[in-house]
């Protein structure tokens, strides 16, 4: 590992700070292999990913025939497995429209463009974020994020775009106008801590929609297709949007991102208007099919079922350990486990125990857990961190 470490910074920028475990080989299923051998369990299934964990044999198929067929046309052709891929999306989650993308955060700029199109005749162009909000790295999402960890250096922003200073439902009143456009907001913030959005909020934001003409973004990049026990995390929580991004799942593996909307906020958009060379490509799209073809069968009631024990498994530690596990979170397999301190040592703990977890928002450990979690591997998990904790 040493040598191919020190060929890395000879070679990519170093923006990333790899995981102390050596260099994988193999994924497969909930598990992830490194040269030494070392087999680990994945509680954060490559940030949300893999929801079907690492290298579904019926992922692996559909990319196999496909690629016999072609691997990349462009979007000059008429192709099925994006029309296939954006059936299901309407099917499974009522959405009209789909435009395929290569990732959330082009998701995001692309529902910022759609907005700012339909309002485009009225003097309205203003794009709010929500603080403490994390939406991706372009300049689009970062204007409407407030952490400094991600925006500093990088200024001035896209004009017309800031954030609400948090989920207080007066402060929304005081910030949106007649000059708002659209407000993007997380169901639930992942890198943000795993912060779920009040039901008050929610509701402000609706009746403030209803007031000023605005549009609701959900973004459901984190916790959609399954994850919280329903398709999208929005559902659990009244939040009625006008468009929804999503990403990292809905791709099994491969880059895929996708805006989904009504059909007349669809339709302003027009040929030329917006545009991309990979997105919708057809091995993501095929390997999508499959995704969500287990996800709505099986794997989002597995969610739920797993979800729920583990849950109530790291609410039975917090009552132990007051002291120092303040508050459990999340719903589903996203759940966030917020320590009063030395998460960062919990999380050095389970790697050693050979368990793969991340810490976020500073004491937050961050589980984002495989669908296909079985039993077996929820338990492997409480115990890890229960040693871990002792």
């Amino acid at each position: 590992m040493t040598n191919l470490s020190e060929r890395e910074k000879n070679a990519l920028f170093p923006t990333y700070e790899r995981l102390p475990i050596g260099a994988v080989t193999r994924a497969e299923g909930v598990h992830i292999t490194t040269e030494n051998g070392e087999r680990y369990l994945d509680a954060i299934a490559g940030l949300g990913v893999n929801a079907l964990g690492h290298s579904h044999p019926a992922i692996v198929a559909a990319i196999r025939e496909q690629a016999g067929k072609y691997l990349h046309l462009s979007n000059l052709y008429l192709q099925e497995p994006q029309i296939v891929l954006a059936e299901k999306l309407k099917r499974a989650s009522g959405w009209e429209r789909t435009f395929f993308t290569n990732s959330g955060t082009e998701a995001v700029e692309g529902a910022i463009k759609l907005a700012r199109k339909v309002f485009s005749s009225e003097a309205k162009a203003e794009i709010l974020g929500v603080a403490n909000g994390f939406h991706g790295r372009t300049f689009g999402a970062l204007s409407v994020m407030d952490k400094g960890k991600y925006r500093d250096h990088f200024g001035p922003f896209v004009a017309d775009a800031s954030t609400i200073p948090g989920y207080d439902p007066n402060a929304l009143e005081e910030i949106i106008s007649e000059r708002t456009a659209a407000v993007i907001v997380e169901s639930i913030q992942g890198e943000g801590g795993i912060i779920e959005i009040p039901a008050d909020f929610a509701l402000a934001l609706a009746e403030l929609r209803t007031k000023h003409n605005f549009l609701i973004i959900a973004d459901e990049i984190q916790s959609g297709i399954g994850r919280t026990g329903r398709f999208f995390a929005y559902e659990h929580y009244g939040l009625k949007p006008d468009i929804v991004v999503c990403a990292k799942a809905i791709g099994g593996g491969l880059p895929l991102g996708a805006i989904l909307t009504r059909r007349e906020l669809a339709d302003s958009m027009r040929a030329g208007t917006h545009g991309t060379t990979f997105g919708g490509n057809a091995l993501s799209c095929v390997a999508g099919s499959v995704v969500l073809d287990l996800v709505e069968k099986t794997y989002m009631m597995n969610a739920t079922h797993e979800g729920e024990f583990l849950k109530s498994s790291f609410e039975q530690l917090r009552v132990k350990h007051p002291n120092s596990i303040r508050e459990v979170r999340g719903k589903g397999l996203m759940l966030g486990i917020e320590f009063t301190g030395n998460a960062k040592q919990v999380q050095k703990q389970l790697f050693d125990r050979h368990i793969i977890t991340n810490v976020t928002a500073g004491e937050v450990l961050r589980l984002l857990p495989p669908l296909i979690f079985e039993r077996e591997h929820s338990e492997e998990l409480v115990e890890g961190i229960k040693e871990a904790m002792e």
